[in-house]
């Protein structure tokens, strides 16, 4: 079951690669500065997931003011996020759950990715959004069950300036 309005956010640690090289992210550490929009996405160098990702870097213009900081989350090492969103112009923090444990702990791991496809790996994260106010407690959960689905990012947005 995923992690539903109301509920505390699960805190986690995740890498980030930044121009420094890796650096931890803790949502703690966030919890309190900035209400926090998760986008966990299925995988890196895949194309609904580069379009969302360069959708949401080229239009965090519209996060201006909503005092929200956003982050990408997928299964990938954090250097393949790096090459990619280097490639493809994203500016999102992108944050590795290369374990599964943080699309576990959030109730949104596939038990098994796009078995009709032959691919054999669990624990990838369904596309989803999530919205998490100053005092950590999830505002907004959308979970898609079919990976070329996008979450509704003017909900996301509403929410926001709700908070």
């Amino acid at each position: 079951m995923s992690i539903k309005v109301g509920d505390k956010a699960p805190d986690f640690t995740l890498v980030t690669l930044t121009a420094d090289g890796p650096q931890i992210v803790k949502l703690s550490d966030e919890i309190g500065k900035s209400n926090v929009v998760l986008v966990f996405f299925p995988a890196a160098f895949t194309g609904v997931c580069t379009t969302e990702l360069c959708d949401l870097s080229s239009g965090l213009g519209t996060y201006d003011g909503l005092d929200a900081k956003v982050f990408g989350i997928s299964g990938d090492s954090p250097f393949a996020q790096g090459e990619w969103a280097k490639k493809e112009g994203i500016t999102i923090p992108l944050l590795a759950d290369y374990e599964h444990e943080v699309a576990k702990a959030y109730g949104i791991a596939y038990e098994q990715f796009l078995p009709a496809k032959n691919l054999i790996f669990g624990g990838v994260a369904k596309r989803s959004a999530f919205v998490i106010d100053k005092q950590g407690i999830v505002q907004y959960a959308e979970v898609k069950e079919s990976p070329q689905d996008l979450p509704d990012f003017e909900k996301v947005q509403e929410t926001l300036k709700g908070l």
